[in-house]
């Protein structure tokens, strides 16, 4: 998590702005390109930069946040307005960098998976290792790039100074309260959907988010995209459990990533049908937005499927014991819910998917499981299953729907 700052980086960030004006405008410039370009020798498809003012956010975040719609996600209402005031979450900040990484791996098929009931959809940004370290790393060979850089600077133009380690460089990655989206999108990366996504014209909505804090009054970038979204509300329609209340606007309460990974309790009986046989996450809204058809498949290996996550079936992955399940999730994304609510989502899968006897020989291997919340949705999850065997016609309350295409 980030650090606590104290007096001593007001102090800090004084001597910082004052060392860094020392910089030319023109140097200023070339290094903004050259960050570009370091960029895509390091990944990224895209770098752009941006200030610090996010003050409609920070208004839109407190509305969002008295209606509850955080659910449980307390942390997204502490640290004050940190989140929507870069420069007091990190002291000196003056701009960001933002930076966006395609993640989507080839031959996934998400829609197919989604209609097969008997296997397991695990949202696509979760298949391979988890992304954290992997974008903070070449995140932070950028920021090493940049304070080289203008430490050559100083060399050449002999500015009597501290070094270059006095300018503020600080990388993040899910890993602090940064409102990562808006300052995508005023950086130039792309506008906010209507599914509160990223989306890019060329590249849809398939990719992760980086930032990285600098103290450097780098230019910034003036070709923001315009939103292109239009009459279209094929990602609102499409969700499972309804959770937009309007469009740019969800209510995390509702939403099945929420549910399957956040939430840490029981999952509400309304949205246990609705979810199918989602088991980590949802990528509905993305895969049926018309933007996806531009975007491009990663070339990042670690984004890989690891232990055809892409294609298991349900029963397979309901079967692993703990060691199992901790083995084969190392170093990924899925660890962070633990087991116990590993085998929750899963049961309700199982509850979902068209009866077997395989299904229900599953459910009552783990019938008594130690665990009150594992249990309450095996029971239901056979409940479930015996229904469908007396009424095997039953329809389930799905809304998968086909792309206008895919990438």
């Amino acid at each position: 998590m980030w650090e606590n700052y104290t007096h001593l980086d007001d102090i800090r960030a004084h001597h910082m702005l004052t060392h860094t004006s020392h910089l030319s405008p023109e140097f200023l410039q070339r290094l903004a390109n050259q960050i570009k370009q370091w960029g895509r020798e390091l990944g990224f498809q895209q770098i752009g930069i941006t200030d610090t003012d996010l003050q409609l956010e920070e208004t839109r975040l407190h509305d969002w946040l008295e209606k509850g719609y955080q659910g449980d996600m307390a942390w997204l209402g502490e640290h004050g307005n940190k989140r929507s005031r870069p420069e007091e979450l990190v002291p000196g900040t003056q701009r960001v960098i933002c930076a966006r990484l395609d993640y989507l791996p080839a031959d996934t098929d998400p829609i197919r998976i989604l209609k097969d009931g008997e296997k397991a959809y695990v949202s696509r940004y979760a298949l391979g290792r988890d992304y954290h370290k992997l974008i903070r790393k070449r995140l932070s060979t950028l920021a090493k790039k940049i304070d080289d850089a203008v430490r050559d600077e100083e060399s050449v133009r002999n500015i009597d100074s501290a070094s270059a380690a006095d300018i503020q460089q600080r990388a993040f990655v899910d890993s602090a309260p940064v409102m990562e989206r808006p300052l995508a999108a005023k950086a130039g990366l792309g506008w906010v959907g209507k599914h509160t996504l990223i989306l890019n014209p060329n590249a849809g909505s398939w990719f992760f988010l980086g930032e990285v804090y600098t103290s450097l009054a780098l230019p910034l970038d003036q070709d923001v995209h315009e939103d292109r979204c239009g009459d279209c509300e094929a990602c609102l329609k499409v969700c499972p459990t309804d959770a937009f209340t309007r469009p740019y606007e969800l209510d995390a309460r509702r939403c099945i990533s929420y549910l399957t990974i956040e939430n840490k309790g029981s999952i509400p009986e309304e949205f246990r049908e609705p979810m199918g046989n989602r088991v980590f996450g949802c990528d509905d809204c993305q895969a049926i937005c018309p933007w996806n058809k531009y975007a491009n498949h990663s070339d990042v290996d670690d984004f890989s499927p690891r232990h055809a996550l892409d294609r298991s079936n349900l029963v397979d992955l309901f079967g692993w014991g703990e060691e199992e399940f901790l083995k084969r999730t190392e170093g990924s994304a899925i660890r962070r819910i633990g087991y116990e609510r590993w085998l929750r989502n899963l049961a309700v899968g199982l509850g979902n998917a068209p009866f077997s006897d395989a299904v229900v020989r599953a459910l009552e291997q783990k019938r008594d499981y130690p665990s009150e919340l594992v249990q309450e949705h095996v029971h239901w999850a056979l409940e479930q299953q015996s229904q469908q065997q007396q009424n095997p016609n039953k329809r389930r309350k799905r809304k998968i729907k086909a792309p206008a295409s895919q990438p």
